[in-house]
């Protein structure tokens, strides 16, 4: 996989779109890989007992669906920063959405580095997870 490249990249420019449709087996999977068994992400009659709706994603689940797509785009090794607030739950049979902003560049201590805004969003727009994060340009 290819390193992002800096001299190609401009302020504006975007990654390509990931999409992922979150399923109920996603939830288990996570647990099973984070050891986060909260009953919250996969017990339905203690989640509506709690109140919500539903069982509901792993914030970190969502975080990692969306460093997946700085990775995918950046290349591996190349996330230097990341920095994330998680705005919404996530639910499943949602339809997920990434979006990756460069809002800046920069050469510090011989690297080339892009700064990025990221989202993850449903299909209705309603943002998961905002964050920023510096990448390692080529």
């Amino acid at each position: 996989m290819a390193r992002l490249g800096y001299d190609e990249t401009a302020i504006g420019d975007e990654a390509p779109v990931k999409r992922h449709r979150l399923t109920r087996t996603d939830l288990v999977r996570y647990a099973g890989a984070s050891g986060d068994f909260n009953p919250m992400h996969h017990d339905e009659p203690m989640a509506r007992a709690a109140g919500q709706p539903s069982v509901f994603g792993h914030g970190m689940l969502s975080m990692g669906l969306l460093g997946t797509a700085l990775t995918e785009w950046a290349g591996p090794g190349s996330v230097v920063h990341y920095k994330v607030r998680f705005s919404r739950q996530t639910w499943p049979g949602e339809s997920l959405v990434t979006r990756v902003v460069v809002t800046g560049r920069r050469e510090e201590g011989g690297r080339k580095l892009v700064e990025v805004d990221c989202f993850l969003a449903n299909d209705e727009g309603e943002q998961k997870v905002v964050g920023r994060a510096t990448l390692l340009a080529g």
